[in-house]
This record gives C-alpha cells, sequence and structure tokens, in this order.
C-alpha cells in the first residue's frame, strides 16, 4: 500500500506519475499546477534522498526548495519544512490527523519536515494551506 516509483534506472512522466497515484491523480495533477500558477515554481522530476523516497516532482522557486511531491500507488506525499512560526499560522485551520503530523515532525532548525500523505481532498485542502505558507513568506 502507497508504494512509490523506486525505478531509479526509468525516470518515469509526469503523466505516468498521474497515473500512478490513481484514485489521487487528479489531486497530483492539481497542485503541482496550482504550485507552478500561483507560486511560478520550478517544477523538475527528482529521484533525490536515497532509494526509498523514490520518484517525485520538486518545486523550487530560484534556489530555494519549497517541496517535493512525491508519487505513491492511489496517493501521494508532499515532503516540506516549515519554522513553528510558519505552522502556528495555520495550525488551528487544519484537521486533527494534519496537527498530528506537525506535532511528530522532524526538526530542523526552529521549525521541522513533514511527510504529508494525501489520500482524499481534505488532505489537498490542508496541504494547499500550508504550502501558501511556505510560499508566502
Amino acid at each position: 500500500m502507497y508504494e512509490r516509483m523506486l525505478n531509479k534506472q526509468v525516470m518515469p512522466t509526469i503523466v505516468e506519475m498521474t497515473e500512478f497515484c490513481g484514485e489521487n491523480g487528479e489531486c497530483f495533477s492539481a497542485l503541482n499546477a496550482w504550485l507552478t500558477s500561483a507560486f511560478h515554481t520550478e517544477q523538475k522530476i527528482v529521484f533525490p534522498y536515497g532509494n526509498k523516497y523514490g520518484w517525485g516532482i520538486s518545486h523550487k522557486k530560484k534556489s530555494k526548495l519549497i517541496c517535493n511531491v512525491f508519487a505513491e500507488d492511489n496517493a501521494f506525499t508532499v515532503m516540506v519544512r516549515l519554522s513553528d512560526k510558519q505552522y502556528s499560522t495555520v495550525y488551528d485551520q487544519l484537521r486533527k490527523d494534519t496537527q498530528e503530523s506537525i506535532d511528530n515532525k522532524y526538526p530542523c532548525g526552529d521549525g521541522g519536515w513533514i511527510h504529508y500523505r494525501i489520500t482524499c481532498r481534505e488532505h489537498f485542502d490542508d496541504i494547499k494551506t500550508l504550502l501558501s505558507v511556505k510560499c508566502s513568506s
């Protein structure tokens, strides 16, 4: 369940990644398009961080990493880092499971990384809220 595209030898297309996300492919596509149109991020298909992460799409503004979006079987995961202050500005607006992801973030500096799996429209809305904070700072 939620397997990733782990064959480093074969770079997938964005269409193949979208199809791999199955029932969440539309949200995968919509999130990538939204980041590019609303925040002018540059998209690039990447295989970062080693074999357990697999293929994803990185979004950068200039040289600053905004997030990585990893295709998964019937889902996708967004990996993003925010400061504690950024998280706190929207924390109360988010779903309980999103808040738990923030509470259990991987600490880094004055904030931390979350790996947020999108499996429904509500998760999609929450990750857009978090990415809006990230891109607006």
